[in-house]
């Protein structure tokens, strides 16, 4: 079975990636990582067929560059710079950097070796690939599709007759059923109802007019754990400190938990809080969070409702809305919502991730506030990752 190209512009991918991309170039251009991926689901397996199809999508996203169109629209985005587009203008994916496996039981093994710069721009590309392929191929996919569109059907109703009131922009890239269904689901929402604000799929919001939105990821606070002049429980500080400097309070959304809620907050000082529009929650209990979040703002006698409280972590419009319903009066709230909008269907989504893993030959890793959510191939390392959180935490609180 072979399928038409997955991927076919560069654009089709997560502004964050642009975001985080242009301070690695204007900042960490030394840096060189490692990216693992991972299948969450129990059970999951892939087939010779799927393998080779991956593999030949691989090869055709390594052909790609960006065209003149997609590199003016970069340029209009108000913060991404003149010259790390004409970086763009120059680069291409490069296929050596990409190893791909498939062992005898079916697990499949992907890793992205090279300059951080580069290597950290193939996950949502391959990402997307693996996911499309799987659903095509395990699956017949026009059932998935028929079941996909009554579940959109039934949203855009709940949206329109008032049940749904929060606003929200759409984070599906990663886990989408397909890169046909991501573009109707966008054009959909957008078209209507009036609650979708925008994006985090670069070449959808050029082709429909919308709002690209997205800041930075775990990977680029995972990134400083390899750097070693950085004590690892002080990356938050750096990483926030590089990101101000790059983009002085514009693009301005904070991630709090890759090395937990509790220590980002310690670096999360006056300034920052001032710098910085809101914060983005991608793990542990949201309302606890909040909660936590709101205190901190009120500590610095900065009213919660001039910030923002990002929501992100596996939602449904059901629980945006319980969330929205509970802060939205303390706080501006919004939602990114990725796998209930692009791969809600009659199958369960896979559960897929490529995380970096090591930086400049360094294991650094994520320990967000969901332990189950922690990803790293040295055991010791993590170990000794957590006792350096736990002893800033003791020392300074």
């Amino acid at each position: 079975m072979k399928l038409d190209p997955i991927v076919f512009s560069l654009l089709d991918t997560d502004l964050y990636k642009f975001n985080m991309d242009q301070v690695i170039f204007h900042k960490h251009t030394d840096l060189s990582g490692e990216y693992y991926f991972r299948c969450r689901n129990e059970g999951v397996t892939f087939t010779r067929e799927m393998f080779d199809e991956i593999n030949a999508q691989i090869d055709h996203l390594c052909l790609l560059k960006f065209t003149k169109e997609e590199l003016d629209y970069l340029r209009s985005i108000r913060f991404i710079k003149n010259d790390y587009v004409e970086f763009l203008r120059l680069w291409r994916p490069i296929r050596d950097y990409v190893e791909t496996s498939l062992s005898d039981e079916g697990e499949l093994s992907i890793v992205v070796r090279g300059p951080l710069f580069s290597a950290m721009q193939f996950e949502i590309y391959l990402l997307e690939i693996v996911n499309e392929v799987y659903f095509r191929m395990q699956y017949d996919y026009d059932t998935l599709l028929t079941s996909a569109k009554e579940k959109l059907d039934q949203k855009i109703q709940d949206f329109q007759s008032g049940k749904y009131t929060f606003t929200f922009a759409e984070f599906g890239c990663r886990r989408r059923l397909s890169r046909e269904w991501e573009d109707v689901v966008v054009r959909r929402l957008s078209a209507e109802t009036h609650n979708l604000i925008g994006t985090s799929n670069v070449y959808l919001a050029m082709k429909y007019g919308l709002t690209p939105i997205g800041t930075y990821a775990h990977e680029f606070v995972q990134m400083y754990q390899g750097i070693d002049s950085i004590p690892l429980a002080y990356t938050n500080h750096y990483a926030l400190e590089d990101w101000y400097d790059e983009y002085r309070g514009d693009n301005g959304t904070a991630l709090t938990d890759t090395i937990t809620t509790d220590l980002f907050l310690m670096d999360f000082n006056r300034a920052m809080v001032n710098n910085f529009n809101g914060v983005r929650h991608d793990s542990g209990d949201p309302y606890e969070w909040g909660e936590k979040i709101i205190r901190h703002y009120e500590s610095y006698g900065v009213d919660p409702k001039t910030k923002l409280l990002l929501f992100s972590d596996s939602l449904n419009f059901d629980k945006a809305q319980a969330l929205y319903d509970h802060f939205k009066d303390r706080s501006k709230v919004s939602f990114g919502i990725g796998t209930f909008c692009s791969n809600d269907t009659s199958e369960k989504a896979l559960n897929i991730v490529i995380k970096l893993q090591t930086v400049n030959g360094r294991a650094v890793a994520k320990l967000s506030d969901s332990p189950g959510k922690a990803m790293c191939r040295d055991e010791e390392y993590l170990e000794y990752l957590k006792r350096s959180v736990k002893f800033r935490l003791g020392r300074e609180k």
